[in-house]
């Protein structure tokens, strides 16, 4: 509509068409209200019935809740209306009507379950709140973006569809390929290594990866989106660095650019941009400190995964992000570099968020006979990966990096109960559709 104006760019004196849904209608009896809402906000609506032509008043008064209508007319101040101002119709038209039986309601007077809202995602989105998320999210990955840039990094896509999986095992969405099997990227890892062994150097990437996990939690999703950074001639230190970098990006985009955002959620008076340097924890030290906190039934012993309580324990302990670094080498994927001094531990390390895991990263094994080495020990054939493996043998420079969970990434950063509600909409075991 190349005559529309948005209700937030409406001024008294202006005539105007404006065009969005029918949030909510007040009837008064001599005079009606008709409350407009596009994306930018609301817009009062005012019928005055004795006043004017009976077929405009019947057309805005019997529109049902989300119909969609266009209005024309002037605007004029009100200071007892929503906004200030308010529109009196020249002309009214329902451009789609809404069934009047709605499946949630889109006002948000009455609460749906997070099934129905995902079912109605479109509805959900019509509520100030949900979309507050996902305006945050679009900026998250725009800062996150501008951030790698500042780290010299150059933005790549790697292939979602592969001959073979990251890390072997059955956690792989299969497909069929031109009559051949194939199957969905459960990570960019290997791809990002063969990059970053090019002149580029330092790449990252924000896509989507697969994993066919048969988890039914609060915090898994069976497609997500992924953060990627690999940087030639770094080491896991600097990949360290770069992680926390680009978290604290996020939030201070967020604090700068989404205060209306935050309060439609309801948490701008607690969000707080991290400060400090995030505590780098030793997995050795990690389950001392989880144990003294006497928060688990059983004492963690060392070669032990960290399960959800205990990463629950360690960051009520430790108050804030932080990292855990020198994991063990027999829990840890076979491209983790060992550490040259002490090869039972490995370069890898967890970012961690109070709640929960959000980065997974590591120095990666750059010597050829030490990675074919690695693919033996966990039970992979070298031979799969060849595409890969041969790169080693080709100069390939040490090199270090990590995968971010984007959707954990923005659940922690909102304080969202459910990952789902930061995915517009999601797979998982039961959800395929819509």
């Amino acid at each position: 509509m190349q005559d529309r104006t948005y209700t937030a760019d409406t001024e008294p004196g202006d005539d105007v068409t404006v065009a969005g849904w029918v949030h909510e209608i007040r009837d008064l009896g001599g005079i009606a209200f008709l409350i407009l809402r596009d994306t930018s906000g609301k817009i009062q609506i005012k019928f005055e019935k004795d006043e004017m032509d009976d077929d405009l008043v019947e057309t805005g008064l019997d529109a049902s809740r989300e119909s969609v209508v266009k209005v024309s007319g002037a605007v004029e101040e009100e200071p007892r209306a929503p906004t200030g101002v308010e529109v009196t119709p020249e002309s009214v038209e329902v451009v789609a009507p809404a069934d009047p039986e709605l499946p949630l309601d889109p006002s948000g007077k009455v609460d749906a379950d997070l099934s129905t809202r995902l079912d109605n995602r479109t509805l959900d989105l019509r509520k100030e709140d949900v979309q507050s998320v996902f305006e945050i999210r679009s900026g998250v990955l725009n800062a996150v973006r501008d951030q790698f840039r500042e780290f010299d990094c150059t933005e790549i896509n790697t292939p979602k569809i592969v001959a073979t999986g990251t890390e072997g095992g059955t956690e792989l969405f299969p497909i069929t390929y031109f009559g051949e099997e194939a199957f969905m990227n459960q990570s960019p890892q290997l791809f990002k290594q063969l990059i970053a062994g090019s002149n580029v150097e330092r790449v990252f990437e924000i896509g989507p990866i697969f994993r066919a996990e048969e988890h039914n939690t609060p915090r898994h999703l069976n497609e997500a989106t992924s953060i990627d950074f690999e940087g030639a001639f770094c080491d896991h230190q600097d990949a360290m660095d770069v992680a926390e970098g680009i978290v604290k990006a996020a939030y201070e985009a967020v604090q700068e650019n989404f205060g209306d955002e935050l309060e439609a959620i309801g948490i701008a008076d607690e969000f707080a941009v991290p400060e400090g340097d995030f505590p780098r924890i030793s997995y050795e030290g990690a389950i001392e400190r989880i144990n003294a906190t006497g928060e688990l039934d059983e004492q963690l012993v060392w070669g032990d995964d960290l399960s959800t309580p205990a990463e629950e324990a360690l960051g009520q302990d430790v108050g804030g992000h932080y990292f855990i670094t020198d994991w063990p080498s027999e829990i840890k994927p076979f491209y983790i570099k060992d550490h040259d001094d002490d090869p039972e531990l490995s370069t890898g390390f967890d970012l961690m968020h109070p709640r929960m895991e959000l980065v997974s990263g590591g120095q990666r094994e750059h010597r050829h006979e030490k990675l074919i080495e690695g693919f033996e020990q966990q039970g992979l054939d070298p031979d799969q990966f060849e595409y890969y493996t041969k790169m080693f043998k080709y100069g390939m420079p040490p090199h270090a990096g990590f995968g971010l969970g984007g959707e954990r990434l923005i659940m922690t950063l909102l304080g969202l109960d459910n990952i789902r509600e930061a995915v517009l909409f999601p797979r998982d075991r039961q959800r395929l559709s819509p």
